[in-house]
């Protein structure tokens, strides 16, 4: 099995490779091996809001599916790392792609986050087969449940991210 190792970054852009305006997370809270909190404060400028349902601004439920996925990445990049020196500028550095999603098995959305709203994403690792990691989410806006989830992130060879 290969060796694991936990970084301590100072920033959310030091986790993922994602950067704006896809990047879905603002703020790390918490991170430990079995699971993370992050936010993101819906400002109301996200370039895909005006077009979701034009005059009513709602945070679309595919980017809260985005934000946990990304929440999940964070997870691992953290704690389940099998890389000792991580590049999240250069992903060609890397040996492994982190987190790429795989698959999504559930999705329930109990209501919509609005501008202003700040937007806090519990992701909890369920499992763990080698490079394969199980997780469940549960996004709040305020005191309210607004989505719970559940999905599948693997590591993988980072030229499978390049191969044609």
């Amino acid at each position: 099995m290969t060796a694991v190792y936990h970084h301590n970054f100072d920033r959310v852009e030091d986790y993922l490779h994602h950067r704006s305006p896809y990047l879905l997370i603002d703020r790390v809270i918490s991170v430990d091996s079995e699971s993370v909190v992050t936010e993101k404060t819906i400002t109301g400028d996200e370039y895909f809001i005006p077009g979701h349902f034009p005059g009513v601004s709602i945070f679309p439920g595919a980017m809260m599916q985005e934000m946990s996925t990304q929440s999940g990445g964070v997870l691992i990049a953290a704690r389940h790392n099998p890389m000792e020196r991580y590049n999240t500028h250069d992903p060609k550095f890397n040996p492994y792609a982190l987190g790429v999603l795989v698959r999504v098995s559930r999705a329930k959305y109990l209501g919509f986050a609005r501008p202003g709203d700040v937007l806090r994403a519990r992701v909890v690792l369920e499992n763990r087969y080698e490079t394969v990691f199980d997780f469940s989410a549960t996004l709040s806006a305020g005191d309210k449940v607004i989505m719970k989830n559940q999905f599948r992130l693997a590591n993988v060879p980072t030229e499978r991210l390049y191969a044609e």
